[in-house]
């Protein structure tokens, strides 16, 4: 419906998240096609007293852009170039933009005179709203970076009685450190300035590596120059490979050279190891690992090489293969550098114990993030990044949230933490344990927004689970 009909003549519509398809969701939907438009639709919730949250490409898993038989503000109409200053490297954007539009203008603009870009993304897909990175502080592979808080120099946000507001670190410092990484509680994220970076050749260096030589293994590679780097590790529980053998690709910045990757895996390559990941998970790591291994040397563009084929609704292929339906649940895991080779033993065993069937898997490094409110980047971590397949039902989610639960425990065993939006499986233990300031948070919410205008299935969640 168009953002500006009235309240009452809006229907329920079916939602659900695009990967994992575990948040099936009622709500009313409205999509405006302006800010005008937008900050309208709000004002009339406001009016109406109903609650509402802003939602982009609806990839996130927790529930934190879903509103149940609430109001859902799309900002997918919000997806224009507002902005930049060629000098500074400063690009706005409105909120509904996905990083392919950014990337394709970047690329097309006779103003960007100094080859500016971006400088860090989610991988594995591009189709994700800057407005929910921002709103989920995200993070890619860099090396050496901190979450995307530390790319964005200024916010403009609807607040709950539909005005706009700007947000940065020297204009309201503290409401821009509570939005970022705020999940939409604190208003809908209207439009955001990105710091750029000059756009890089950079040169991929691949080789297999064991867990307990990863963290001098990254280390190396940082006082080598590379700016970017993960670990693919294997995936299969009955080999004595699994979390510890993996693939190490670190990009180090080769100014002389030109971008030429001529081996890249196809949507049809990823599908077919996507299926093979479900069957034989030793011969797709394999096969993933000796594909990787002769990329080794191979130069990319520093903002390409985090791009990545995502295949939507693969997984129905995958379905008919098992005989029954389901999907991979994404988890986050954050962990000291040094403890994580002691870390990986202990999720190994976790998962065999609890008969998990990992699909594919990732590590990262993270540096602290001194910003944000909800800074889920306390410390200087590896995160570790898990996707687990799960039975779409009960018996099935039950066991993948048993699993993800036990992952949890294995990371606040080692003085880590984990991400708060994948999923909504954590006990409250769990989360005070993991995320001390989140009272704070939710306290500074009220402060923001008493009368409860931001709501989101996540923010309900969590607020009934603390004050259980």
């Amino acid at each position: 419906m168009t953002a500006t009909a009235q309240p009452a003549s809006v229907p329920l519509e079916s939602l659900n998240d695009v990967h994992a398809r575990l948040n099936p969701t009622r709500a009313r939907v409205l999509r405006p096609a302006t800010l005008d438009a937008a900050c309208a639709a709000v004002r009339a919730c406001a009016a109406a007293r109903q609650p509402l949250i802003a939602a982009g490409a609806r990839h996130a898993m927790g529930g934190q852009q879903f509103l149940d038989r609430g109001w859902v503000l799309d900002t997918a109409g919000l997806n224009g170039v507002l902005g930049f200053d060629d000098a500074r490297g400063l690009l706005t954007v409105q909120a509904g933009i996905r990083w392919p539009a950014v990337l394709a203008w970047l690329a097309a603009s006779a103003d960007n005179s100094r080859g500016w870009t971006i400088r860090q993304k989610q991988t594995g897909a591009d189709d994700f709203s800057l407005g929910g990175a921002a709103a989920s502080n995200i993070h890619g592979r860099g090396l050496t970076y901190a979450p995307f808080v530390e790319d964005i120099e200024a916010l403009t946000l609807i607040d709950a009685q539909g005005r706009l507001i700007e947000a940065s670190r020297q204009q309201r410092p503290e409401l821009f450190a509570l939005a970022v990484g705020g999940y939409g509680l604190f208003g809908a994220i209207a439009s955001l300035t990105l710091r750029l970076t000059p756009r890089q050749t950079l040169r991929r260096e691949v080789s297999l590596a064991r867990v307990g030589d990863l963290h001098a293994g990254f280390a190396r590679a940082i006082a080598q120059g590379c700016t970017y780097g993960d670990f693919q590790f294997a995936i299969d529980p009955r080999s004595d490979d699994f979390l510890d053998l993996g693939v190490l690709s670190c990009y180090r910045p080769a100014p002389q050279a030109a971008a030429s990757a001529p081996r890249h895996l196809q949507a049809d390559d990823f599908a077919r190891l996507l299926l093979l990941a479900h069957h034989d998970p030793s011969r797709a790591f394999t096969e993933y690992a000796g594909f990787y291994l002769a990329t080794d040397g191979q130069h990319y563009a520093s903002d390409a090489q985090q791009s990545g084929v995502y295949l939507d609704g693969y997984h129905a292929a995958v379905d008919r293969s098992l005989g029954h339906c389901g999907s991979e649940m994404i988890t986050e895991l954050y962990v000291p550098r040094a403890a994580l080779a002691a870390f990986m033993a202990c999720a190994a065993d976790s998962l065999r114990r609890h008969r998990a069937q990992p699909i594919y898997g990732t590590v990262r490094l993270i540096e602290r993030d001194p910003i944000s409110v909800l800074a889920w980047a306390r410390e200087d971590w590896a995160c570790v990044i898990f996707n687990l397949h799960v039975r779409h039902d009960a018996q099935g989610v039950d066991a993948a949230a048993q699993a993800f639960r036990a992952l949890i425990d294995e990371a606040l065993r080692f003085g880590g933490s984990y991400y708060l939006t994948y999923h909504r499986w954590a006990t409250r233990a769990q989360v005070e344990a993991a995320h001390p300031r989140l009272r704070e948070f939710l306290r500074a919410k009220r402060e923001y927004d008493p009368h409860g205008r931001w709501q989101s299935d996540w923010y309900r969640h969590h607020l009934a689970l603390l004050q259980a």
